[in-house]
């Protein structure tokens, strides 16, 4: 990548999603928003390397789209009133310095999320628009084929064209129906900034901060939401780690080599009050909630070794009944294994390899690996490791797994 499509990708990562939402905003129709965003990205790319970065590149980008839009809705025979209108509405604002309303984003995950589309197609949609990703990342996080993502996301933005879903927060009265869809797809955002699919780099603290930008909104607007509080005291307790987790060649450190002093103090008593204003509604904990609780075991112990294990493996069981999922369970054999040793551990994981669950993620075999190591199979760990390494998206995740394979090789 030279260094304007360097630049133009920062851009892009930054601003991208507010530009989006400001375009849907004004043309109420997401794909075109999406195409019209993409158009000028291809005229940043010939325009910058001549002239410059602006200073609000966000803002030209949006100028740049807001143009083309109205240059194709002029070329258009037989445009109809609504368009004209729309036209119109650009026009007079074209020039005007872009400013992003912040709850345009929010809008914009708002209409991801109607309930006219599937959830898998919400969190297709989301994750392209909102997070930016691309398909094939989307297709490795769902373990899905590229295609089905590319139908999932094409059909989603026609359901809601043809649905007329207006880009708006919906009344309060709608909320809740949406809700549980937005929390999941913040999540997954703020989950590709924790840790991301792919890449040079192991975290996004930028997307990290935006879904929980958004978490935050979520909550004030639904305070008696137990779920949007979890969540965030979920994602709270998560980032406060950000500044330990990382080199500063920007490879990565595992939890258990953390220095926690390092992390954010006041971002755990943020986390952990968001998550006493859940308990206290009084409707119980669902899966954000005991994740929360889970994250919560780890920021207040002292060390890997103090951490109360057999609180989280207790904690995992329950999320396991909530919100089954393989990803769950591979987490509490990681828990049992620090709780009660890496045997056990290993028999919940060996019941998903034979399950065939989780094919073609490095998830799995990375954990295996490291039970295998600690259990003494060395050469069966080595196998495991390098399986995850050449199954990894993630360029720094790759390179702590072969390193880690390395080292037994090495005795």
């Amino acid at each position: 990548m030279n260094d304007s499509s360097a630049t133009v990708d920062a851009v892009w990562r930054i601003d991208g999603a507010r530009v989006v939402a400001t375009l849907a905003k004004i043309t109420g129709d997401v794909g075109l928003a999406e195409d019209l965003a993409q158009e000028a990205l291809v005229e940043a790319l010939r325009v910058w390397p001549r002239d410059g970065v602006p200073d609000n590149p966000g803002g030209w980008l949006t100028a740049v789209a807001k143009r083309r839009a109205i240059d194709q809705w002029r070329r258009r025979d037989g445009l109809d009133d609504r368009y004209r209108a729309i036209a119109a509405t650009i026009e007079a604002t074209a020039e005007d310095r872009w400013e992003p309303i912040d709850d345009d984003v929010l809008r914009l995950v708002f209409t991801a999320c109607h309930p006219v589309l599937s959830r898998e197609a919400q969190v297709a949609l989301t994750l392209r628009v909102v997070a930016g990703l691309s398909t094939e990342e989307i297709a490795r996080m769902y373990f899905v084929p590229v295609a089905t993502v590319q139908q999932r996301i094409v059909r989603a933005k026609k359901t809601i064209a043809a649905a007329r879903v207006p880009f708006d927060t919906p009344e309060p009265a709608e909320w809740k129906e949406r809700l549980e869809g937005v929390l999941s797809v913040v999540y997954l955002v703020f989950t590709e900034g924790y840790a991301a699919t792919s890449g040079p780099e192991w975290m996004r603290a930028d997307l990290a901060a935006e879904a929980l930008r958004l978490g935050r909104m979520v909550a004030a607007l639904l305070p008696r939401e137990p779920e949007a509080h979890g969540l965030v005291a979920l994602m709270e307790l998560q980032a406060s780690r950000f500044a330990a987790r990382t080199r500063p060649d920007g490879s990565p450190i595992l939890l258990a080599d953390q220095d926690r002093s390092r992390w954010d103090r006041a971002q755990i008593r943020r986390g952990r009050d968001a998550l006493a204003r859940a308990d206290a509604l009084g409707r119980g904990r669902g899966p954000f909630g005991l994740q929360a609780a889970i994250a919560e075991c780890h920021a207040v112990a002292q060390s890997t070794e103090e951490t109360d294990w057999d609180r989280i493996v207790l904690l995992y069981e329950a999320l396991g009944r909530v919100a089954p999922s393989p990803v769950v369970e591979l987490n509490r054999a990681a828990a049992v294994s620090m709780a009660t040793g890496p045997a056990n551990a290993l028999r919940i994981a060996d019941e998903l390899a034979e399950r065939g669950v989780l094919r073609g993620s490095h998830l799995l075999p990375s954990v295996r690996g490291e039970l295998l190591a600690q259990l003494g199979r060395t050469e069966e760990a080595v196998s495991e490791l390098t399986a995850a390494a050449q199954l990894a998206g993630n360029e720094r995740e790759r390179g702590v797994l072969l390193a880690k394979a390395a080292r037994l090789r090495e005795g």
